[in-house]
């Protein structure tokens, strides 16, 4: 049976890096989830659709198709036969996943796809109700965490690498409200579950990150 890790905390966590990472000293699968409600997001963005428009957004999931496709253990999302990996990592596609991952007709489209995937792989999901709602199961479940402020300046730092012009102040205050929103939502808002461990990375470096969460799945394999 496969086995399922799953990691979940707030934006700028450190999630994706490090469960990237984790994936690959592992031979696992990394799946990023939310990159399937980014496509949501800017389905809508580039449709015409208000993503602040629940009953809107509900009307139009039949005309979305998702694919999760790996080339060599890295993740594309293909969406209506169109690869969008690129367009979905904008400051403006993480504040439509956001908005639209509140919404539980989303959630419900967006779940057996999830599941199924895990199914059939050994892999290492990273989301912000992985272990609450998605994988239940999961042989381990994380919840990283850190200060919005450093959580703040590892995206900041990730964009302006990227070429994007933002500033910090921006930054800080798009994933303070991130936080507030997810946190708060109706349908599987973000929340450690019962039986996740937390890690604190604020003030870690990347490999203390990763060591310190392989340390915890190879104590539970």
């Amino acid at each position: 049976m496969p086995i399922q890790i799953a990691i979940d905390g707030p934006v700028g966590a450190g999630k994706s890096t490090i469960a990237r990472e984790c994936a690959r000293r592992l031979g696992f699968v990394y799946m990023d989830t939310g990159a399937l409600y980014r496509a949501v997001g800017v389905y809508c963005r580039e449709n015409g659709i208000d993503a602040y428009d629940e009953a809107a957004v509900a009307g139009i999931l039949g005309n979305i198709t998702l694919e999760i496709r790996l080339n060599d253990g890295v993740q594309s999302i293909i969406m209506n036969s169109e690869d969008v990996s690129e367009r979905l990592r904008t400051p403006d596609a993480s504040m439509l996943a956001s908005k639209v991952s509140s919404y539980g007709a989303v959630r419900a489209f967006l779940l057996d796809l999830q599941r199924g995937f895990a199914a059939k792989n050994n892999v290492i999901m990273d989301g912000r109700d992985i272990g609450t709602v998605i994988l239940p199961d999961a042989r381990v479940k994380i919840f990283l965490s850190a200060d919005s402020r450093a959580r703040a300046k590892r995206r900041y730092d990730e964009l302006i690498e990227k070429g994007a012009e933002v500033n910090f102040d921006d930054v800080l205050a798009d994933l303070e409200k991130r936080d507030r929103d997810d946190s708060s939502r109706a349908h599987a808002p973000l929340k450690q579950a019962d039986d996740a461990i937390l890690l604190d990375t604020t003030g870690n470096t990347f490999e203390e990150s990763v060591e310190r969460v392989m340390k915890i799945i190879n104590s539970a394999m």
